[in-house]
């Protein structure tokens, strides 16, 4: 263990609880009929829940027992705020001290923390999770108390209310929230936890630290360059995939009310950029047109250290800004700052990488399996993207299908930056530098 490097451990950690999941998942003990589930199916679940992704080959809410779903619920739940917020918590409380190796594992794994106050920003996001999470129990509770004894209301309130702020998407309801189309309080209250949980941590702590400083007007108040690239960008794309759904699909089967039509097209739009996955129209029946857009937002995904998927909000900006900076032969700025070199390279990196595991899984699913060519992309962009929205194919992938999507889930999750990172060994120093020579482009 010592050998191995902070990407290492943060890749087996994500590894052995996908594991240990699947294991537990594939037991009597977790299917309501008492029989044992196939271990690649589990995995698949499993897998689906760390990546806070959503796809399940089999109806949650029917399939696995209590025990069952509540496995499956702490998986999303440790998937969402990171298993190292649970480790650097519990050393806190118990007062014990951390190595540097931990430390720099749990800086990767939530991005905004700093490296001395590990324990106070891990404390500040179980406290963000918990205000957010018991908020939307009490709320989507209140709302199912109508249809169900109090005991299932709360329990159906905190599951889903979990999985939304989690961007995770599992439901107990086999349609995910399609019943509930036309309740505004339960797509307003999703909506804003998808949003808070798609935001990011960092993004959501610098928000409220600009709040206390303007009431108590200490100066100076102003948000970081991250947290306004992130809110602008976010509006953009939401707003760019609200007016495309709303424009594009027919609504004469669902509604003729302009305000729910605008409504339904916000939650899809929301649910595909922060990557939270539930749907209240049913998204195989959606028109082609909407199916590109969502792929696009699925593709972007929520923002850095937040608990959805994607390339990331601050990678899709960063790669407008490149363009835009080299056709008016500038440097990399924004808001009055200039950006390194570095994050540039990444972006442009993990926007590689996307692309690279989308065209392979692409190229060897449209061998293994039956489905339309778009339906199996946009399982994929869902899967990579974690986000879980599916046109309906999920239950009918192949072996060879489910064990390509846990793992392209799981590269997601983790992010195929730092996969690469881990599995490539540390480089030899290079003591010597090559002549240059140009290579023609374009």
């Amino acid at each position: 263990m010592k050998k191995l490097t902070p990407y290492q451990l943060l890749l087996f950690g994500y590894i052995f609880i996908t594991l240990i999941g699947a294991m537990i998942l594939s037991l009597p003990v977790s299917s309501a009929k008492g029989t044992a589930q196939p271990f690649l199916d589990a995995l698949f679940v499993s897998s689906s829940g760390i990546s806070t992704t959503g796809l399940s080959v089999v109806d949650i809410g029917s399939y696995y027992s209590f025990f069952g779903q509540i496995v499956l619920l702490v998986i999303f739940q440790i998937g969402g705020i990171g298993y190292m917020t649970f480790i650097i918590f519990t050393a806190y409380m118990l007062g014990m001290g951390r190595s540097l190796k931990t430390s720099l594992v749990a800086r990767e794994s939530l991005v905004g923390s700093d490296l001395n106050l590990l324990e106070t920003f891990f404390k500040k996001v179980l406290l963000y999770t918990c205000f957010f999470e018991l908020s939307g129990t009490i709320i989507l509770a209140l709302i199912w108390m109508k249809d169900y004894p109090l005991w299932q209301s709360l329990y159906l309130g905190l599951y889903h209310s979990v999985a939304a702020f989690c961007t995770a998407g599992f439901g107990l309801f086999s349609d995910s929230l399609m019943k509930y189309q036309h309740n505004v309080l339960l797509n307003v209250t999703i909506i804003i936890l998808s949003l808070a949980g798609g935001l990011g941590f960092f993004v959501l702590d610098d928000i409220r630290n600009y709040i206390h400083r303007k009431i108590k007007k200490q100066y100076p108040a102003r948000l970081a360059v991250h947290t306004k690239l992130v809110l602008i960008t976010t509006f953009i794309i939401i707003l760019a995939g609200t007016a495309v759904i709303y424009m594009a699909e027919d609504w004469q089967p669902i509604t003729a009310n302009n305000y729910e039509k605008g409504m339904h097209s916000v939650f899809q739009a929301v649910s595909a950029s922060t990557t939270d996955g539930y749907n209240t129209i049913d998204i195989g029946k959606m028109s082609l047109t909407s199916w590109i857009m969502i792929m696009l937002l699925m593709f972007v995904g929520a923002s850095p250290g937040s608990t959805g998927g994607g390339i990331k909000t601050t990678t899709f900006a960063l790669l407008f800004i490149l363009i835009w900076s080299k056709l008016r032969d500038r440097n990399f700025n924004i808001f009055k700052r200039e950006i390194g070199d570095q994050g540039i390279y990444n972006a442009v990196i993990i926007f590689i990488f996307f692309l690279a595991i989308i065209f392979i899984d692409a190229l060897v699913m449209a061998f293994t399996e039956k489905a339309s060519f778009i339906q199996v992309l946009f399982e994929i962009v869902s899967a990579l993207g974690n986000t879980g929205l599916s046109t309906g194919i999920t239950a009918a992938l192949s072996n060879a299908g489910r064990a390509i999507l846990s793992l392209t889930m799981f590269i997601g999750r983790v992010g195929p930056l730092i996969v690469a990172t881990a599995v490539i060994t540390k480089p030899k120093k290079v003591l010597y530098r090559y002549a240059r020579e140009d290579v023609f482009i374009g």
